[in-house]
């Protein structure tokens, strides 16, 4: 039997690339003579260049000391891949996890920008820039300073990084911003949110990254007002992700956003892959509606349905539905608990594989 293991990383507990392999052990485990192919995704946030780097041959890392989103220096990487291609995770110079505690409205997203210039210094003729993860809802001001903009207050004075003084905003000013590489910057977003509104980066996102009711408002405000200036799309899906900064980026220096999910699965092979399988289980930490609407686990089903190759889903827990899947299994069920769960993943996920290869076998004993 031919099995494609495709899943997400199971976020706060194991990257894709782990949770792939704990899956895997289990299934081999049970039924050893079964081909079993390891293909980790991500969705634009946090393992982006993991995938990529173990998918793509001759795909480089490179480090880089930028600026943290809470101001003080941070070790950061991106990747650079054969043809000219470079690859920036946001969340590695200016996510959430960086800071010591969460600060919504000072947050910046300066040290994406400064990556952005590494990779154009370095020769870049592509950039894509995977915005999940992000601490900051300034609209991608910080990166976009970074690279040569000022945004400025009524008395022509630079405004302070974060999203807090954005409603202060009088003037923008792209005249130095340094242009984009030949081939384009593509933004892999991880939401479909747009700017502004009640689906909007700071209604949605802000509370994830410590506002309360007053300062989401004040960051809407913000945000507003840097699209009242800059103009373009704020309802574009995506524009919202990582705080605007898809926003931001689509706006001022051409980016053009699309669903991360979808590209990585391209760029990864995700349908070569699907066409040779007898079943595909792919996963991640919680399953919800959300999953559903351009992230890992939907891209990889409705792939799957298109290849007529079913689908097994392996989650720490499930919220509502799983249409379009054949078998669930949730950690949190294996593990008597949500915490027991979290606290032993990788045991956990090497049970479930275990567990989906005995149902195949029950299912299918002549195999």
């Amino acid at each position: 039997m031919r099995v494609l293991i495709a899943p997400d990383s199971f976020k706060g507990s194991l990257s894709a690339t782990a949770v792939a392999a704990a899956l895997a052990a289990g299934w081999l485990a049970v039924r050893p003579g079964d081909q079993v192919t390891r293909l980790p995704l991500a969705d634009g946030g946090e393992g982006t260049l993991d995938v990529l780097a173990a998918a793509v041959p001759g795909a480089r890392w490179h480090r880089a000391r930028v600026t943290g989103p809470g101001g003080a220096p941070v070790t950061s990487r991106w990747l650079e891949l054969p043809g000219g291609t470079s690859v920036t995770e946001l969340a590695r110079s200016s996510g959430l996890p960086l800071l010591a505690r969460p600060d919504p409205m000072g947050a910046q997203t300066t040290g994406l920008g400064e990556v952005l210039g590494r990779a154009l210094d370095a020769g870049a003729d592509r950039i894509l820039v995977g915005l999940g993860g992000s601490a900051a809802t300034d609209g991608g001001t910080g990166a976009l300073a970074a690279l040569g903009a000022r945004f400025l207050d009524a008395a022509g004075r630079p405004l302070p990084p974060g999203g807090e003084t954005l409603a202060t905003l009088a003037r923008a000013d792209l005249g130095r911003l340094r242009p984009p590489p030949a081939g384009g910057v593509t933004c892999l977003a991880d939401v479909t949110a747009p700017l502004l509104g009640p689906r909007g980066a700071a209604a949605v996102f802000g509370p994830q990254k410590g506002a309360d009711g007053a300062q989401v408002a004040r960051l809407e405000a913000g945000l507003a007002r840097l699209a009242e200036l800059l103009g373009g799309d704020p309802a574009a899906p995506g524009a919202g992700a990582a705080g605007g900064t898809g926003y931001g980026l689509a706006t001022a220096w051409g980016a053009v956003l699309t669903p991360g999910a979808a590209e990585l699965s391209r760029l990864v092979g995700l349908d070569r892959a699907l066409a040779g399988a007898d079943l595909v289980i792919t996963g991640e930490g919680r399953f919800d509606a959300t999953s559903l609407t351009g992230k890992t686990c939907g891209t990889v089903i409705a792939a799957a349905a298109a290849a007529r190759v079913p689908v097994a889903l392996v989650t720490g827990q499930v919220s509502g539905t799983a249409p379009g899947i054949a078998r669930v299994v949730t950690l949190a069920g294996l593990a008597g608990g949500t915490a027991a769960a979290l606290a032993g993943s990788r045991r956990w996920l090497r049970q479930a594989g275990r567990q989906l290869a005995r149902d195949t076998a029950g299912a299918c004993p002549g195999r």
